[in-house]
């Protein structure tokens, strides 16, 4: 939901706040915008770095974030549409059948939304509020229990028999599902979802006795993609029945449910088929109870043509030959699970397996060339450590006794991770060590290390509703900086909320409550207050009170984070004023909760704080900042001494001062930089340049701050500066002055361009270097200096490129090979794009794959842009994740922006058709596409064009108009301040 920034997060728990899931499944999975913002190359027409490993360096949580807010999106629309349907409804439509076996029912193809959600969360108190929320209630249990956002309660499967028939030949399975039923409210009524299928027969039986209970009819209810079983009588409590259906459909062509990918081998086209049931996709591939809450046990059968393997959650207990060429796999039988992590595949993939010290047997499938060349054997063998890792942090053994990793060509997201069969997409678990970069190496690494924390996180212990669904996204994307760290010790990871937490609490503390919760809860569910006094227990049992439940309901309910401002007291001596408020870039725009303005926005916030001056440092103290102004003594304050919060980024907030204090940190900086630690360094530079985005700041600070970087020898803060200049930069570069800031920014890489060099070809040597800080640092300044226009830095790049064409050997060093590729395809001429195009045809090492991809990006011909987007939308030449890349790039490029946004909305309906129902990859397009308009005119499109669209991403868009409407207040209100700064500055 892999890897997912501190912008204007959205809050990770809050039902109404819903966009994408998870994740930040992409390479975080979706990424919202943040104060590690999304690292990529200031320029698109250079490069981008797409899979920036520290884009969540500081707020890998918020990734989180948008895991949840895909789920809670569908539930949002959706209920609306529910109230709307159920009231307008007289009664469910009928259908043949009146003995125990039901006539076919059939759904009309394509019929039905998403499912709903709970009702709104109370956050307030008021009464008005209670009663609206009471009023709400009784209203949707007067609904016929079809009709309902959720599945009524008088049922819980218990076991589910599911035997399955795959046709690979003409992309259709026929199932048979035997559902045990516990009754614990009498009712004529079986509700359950199912969509998109043909149900052929319907029985249902008094479990072991005979004869069955009659089937006075069944229908689709499309509206909540259900199908309804009416009987003839009620069924009796505390009795067990099974449900017997009988149906068929499709292995579609699309992302979700049990869905058909393909691929090339030597010449040929191959098909296979797999699963994705995350949110609420189960219900497409088998009728079922398809709720988190609804935990079950599994027995899966899947019968295929014996060419063909078969893989699900379990290991094979027996395998059927059949004289036809065709063979039955029987998998044993899971635990107690929820339907959308059940998974199953059909492919003629091949394998390598390693076993670890417990003796759980781990397997990685991909197609045969990929595990010919050893293209899975990085990521089986950190998959062995890290579970024996996780088996001894969390103190659970992993509870399956196999786990596949499956590398699929296809799929919506980075990775899922289902329990005993994770499915990757190829470019987030294969990697060619020839020909991968160190930072695809620590991005694959990190989307491996966040699935498998979900098998413990997600699968063992899973939460009760969408709504805590950052419970299993939170911590693993907390523990893709924990596992990373130690794989790689010397790579110094770092993360966001979770470490605030665990910070505060104490890292041994932590780790208690963590092994407490996942025993107590294993095969269940669980919601946030279940995790908050776990931990709160853990403290009370080292003597400590903290309502951790208090606290966190802050930081999880409320919209946004705050931002703390320390302000020095000009007649009081020692005393500082501390204030809190929700940090927002647009001040202007409306509160999303009308009943609450920012004002009301309050957090208890653990505030870490120093003093220093320019030799040293003090020791850091905490200090709980609750209220919304508050005044507290700092003994050790001197009067030419300076203020530093937020000590090693530690807390998920930001941090702005009084400017006499940035002016004392920014001479600090240029004098001694080492007395700031380097995380503070990296801290103070993202800070100054968000703030001054949203004009906490005067927009000169945070480029006086980067003036010190030519002496900087580490790689965060190069790092911060160049994630921070990106957004900045893509508000400049169509601008008639960018040349100003162009330059200025030239002037702060020269000397440590020319101190670096460039990187020897490494292709003999390791991925995995002890240099790795250097190498990063090395990349970074390169692709700087080559997006900004550093005339060596463009020249060496051409003669790379050159050298390339005319040997037709690839000696361009691994580690800046998209950055050369970038800069050749926007300097040279067609016939370099046509080059590029065609080594993306021909390579089969989908690293290599992905970043030439990209590399045609980068073109500054316009025509070339517009053939590439067109190209896009076939399958055959373009994947179809990969194409939303194509999109989005080119509408980082300066030259391309305005051809995008006129792709995507001449383009839409086939767009949306495509990506709507996985919501994440919807939303990840509309914020792509219109994050960087800033135009008074742009936003006028946007908005017309919003007036006028047909379906889906009606919160995508609402966060897009915000993005674009603070683009614009910030060129009217900020621009010639900026520039004025910068013409003055340079002729000094």
């Amino acid at each position: 939901m892999a890897l997912e920034e501190k912008r204007e997060k959205r809050p990770p728990v809050t039902p109404m706040m819903i966009e994408e899931e998870a994740a930040l499944r992409n390479g975080s999975r979706g990424l919202t915008p943040g104060p590690w913002a999304e690292a990529a190359g200031p320029r698109p027409r250079t490069t981008e770095r797409h899979i920036a490993v520290h884009k969540r360096l500081v707020l890998g949580f918020a990734v989180s974030i948008l895991a949840l807010l895909a789920v809670t999106m569908i539930a949002v629309l959706l209920s609306v549409r529910f109230e709307e349907c159920g009231a307008a409804a007289d009664g469910p439509p009928r259908a043949s059948g009146n003995g125990s076996l039901s006539g076919a029912a059939r759904q009309p193809p394509g019929a039905g939304q998403p499912p709903g959600q709970p009702e709104e969360e109370a956050r307030g108190g008021e009464a008005a509020e209670e009663e609206e929320e009471e009023e709400e209630w009784q209203r949707r249990q007067e609904l016929p229990p079809w009709a309902r956002p959720r599945l009524p309660r008088h049922l819980r499967p218990l076991h589910y028999n599911l035997m399955l028939s795959a046709f690979m030949e003409n992309f259709t399975f026929s199932g048979e599902v035997n559902v045990q039923l516990e009754v614990r409210n009498a009712s004529r009524y079986i509700v359950l979802h199912a969509h998109r299928m043909h149900i052929e027969a319907v029985r249902v039986a008094e479990d072991k006795l005979a004869g069955g209970v009659r089937v006075a009819r069944t229908f689709f209810y499309p509206q909540t993609q259900v199908f309804v079983v009416v009987l003839n009588r009620s069924l009796e409590v505390q009795r067990s029945y099974n449900l017997k259906i009988i149906y068929n459909a499709l292995i579609e062509n699309e992302l979700l449910g049990f869905f058909r990918s393909s691929y090339v081998l030597h010449g040929e086209r191959r098909f296979l088929a797999v699963t994705q049931f995350s949110p609420t996709h189960a219900r497409k591939a088998f009728p079922c109870f398809d709720e988190p809450i609804y935990k079950a046990t599994f027995k899966i059968s899947i019968r295929h043509q014996a060419t063909y393997l078969s893989l699900s959650n379990m290991p094979v207990e027996t395998s059927v030959f059949e004289e036809d060429g065709w063979v039955t796999d029987h998998f044993s039988q899971t635990p107690l699970m929820s339907t959308y992590y059940l998974a199953w595949a059909v492919c003629n993939f091949t394998y390598r397996e390693t076993i670890t010290k417990s003796g759980v047997v781990v397997r990685l499938y991909a197609r045969p060339d990929a595990i010919r060349r050893g293209s899975g054997d990085y990521a089986l063998n950190i998959t062995r450590s890290l579970i024996e890792f996780y088996e001894d942090y969390f103190k659970v053994p992993y509870s399956l006794p196999k786990l596949d990793l499956l590398a699929v060509p296809k799929h919506p997201y980075a990775a899922m991770e289902n329990w005993g069969l994770s499915v990757f997409v190829e470019q987030r678990i294969l990697l060619d060590p020839s020909i991968s970069s160190i930072l695809y190496l620590l991005d694959v690494t990190m989307v491996i290390v966040h699935e498998l924390c979900h098998q413990w996180f997600g699968d063992l212990v899973t939460p009760v509703w969408w709504e805590d669904v950052w419970l299993k996204e939170g911590f693993a994307h907390y523990f893709e900086f924990v596992g990373t760290d130690y794989l790689y010790p010397g790579w110094n990871m770092g993360a966001a909320l979770i470490r605030m937490l665990a910070n505060f609490m104490g890292h041994s503390v932590f780790q208690m409550g963590l092994q407490d919760y996942l025993t107590i809860h294993k095969y269940g569910n669980a919601a946030r207050n279940d995790l908050w006094n776990t931990l709160s227990k853990a403290l009370k049992r080292v003597g400590k009170s903290v309502n951790i439940q208090e606290v966190m309901d802050q930081w999880t309910l409320q919209m946004g984070y705050p931002v703390i401002t320390i302000l020095g007291n000009e007649t009081t001596d020692n005393i500082i004023v501390i204030s809190q408020e929700r940090f927002v870039y647009d001040s202007d725009a409306k509160p999303k909760d009308p009943s609450r303005g920012d004002n009301s926005y309050l957090w208890q916030i653990p505030l870490t704080i120093a003093v220093g001056n320019t030799s040293h440092i003090s020791s850091e103290a905490i200090i709980w900042v609750s209220n919304k102004s508050e005044h507290h003594r700092i003994p050790a304050f001197e009067e030419a001494g300076w203020l530093l919060g937020n000590i090693n980024q530690t807390g998920y907030f930001r941090v702005n001062y009084d400017i006499r204090n940035w002016r004392l940190l920014i001479n600090q900086l240029t004098r001694n930089h080492e007395v700031i630690s380097v995380s503070n360094r990296a801290g103070l530079i993202d800070d100054a340049f968000n703030l001054a985005r949203a004009g906490y700041l005067p927009q000169n600070i945070p480029l006086e701050i980067i003036r010190y970087l030519s002496e900087e020898k580490d790689f965060l803060p190069w790092h911060a500066a160049s994630r921070a200049l990106y957004p900045l930069d893509k508000l400049l570069d169509r601008t008639e002055n960018y040349n100003i800031f162009n330059e200025y920014i030239l002037r702060q890489v020269a000397s440590m361009y020319l101190k670096l060099g460039w990187p020897v070809n490494n292709l003999n040597k390791s991925l995995v270097q002890a240099s790795y800080q250097h190498e990063e640092l090395r990349r970074e300044v390169i692709m700087l200096a080559c997006s900004f226009g550093n005339k060596h830095c463009h020249q060496q790049a051409a003669t790379l490129i050159s050298d390339w064409i005319s040997s037709n050997r690839n000696r361009i060093p691994l580690n800046v090979r998209d950055i050369v590729y970038c800069t050749g395809v926007s300097l040279m001429d067609e016939d370099v794009w046509e080059f590029i195009w065609m080594k993306f045809h021909s390579t089969t090492a989908v690293s290599e794959k992905k970043i030439l991809l990209e590399a045609l990006t980068c073109s500054d011909d316009r025509n070339l842009l517009n053939r590439l987007l067109n190209l896009s939308l076939n399958s055959e030449v373009v994947l179809d994740q990969d194409a939303i890349d194509v999109i989005i790039h080119v509408a980082r490029n300066p030259h391309g922006r305005d051809l995008a946004w006129k792709f995507f909305r001449e383009k839409w309906k086939i767009l949306n058709a495509r990506y709507g129902e996985a919501l994440f990859m919807n939303s990840k397009l509309v914020s792509g596409v219109t994050e960087f308009l800033n135009t008074e005119g742009e936003l006028r499109e946007l908005k017309n064009f919003i007036k006028s669209y047909e379906g889906g991403a009606a919160v995508s868009f609402s966060r897009a108009v915000e993005t674009v409407e603070a683009n614009v207040r910030w060129q009217r209100l900020y621009k010639e301040e900026l520039f004025h700064w910068l013409r003055k500055s340079l002729t000094h």
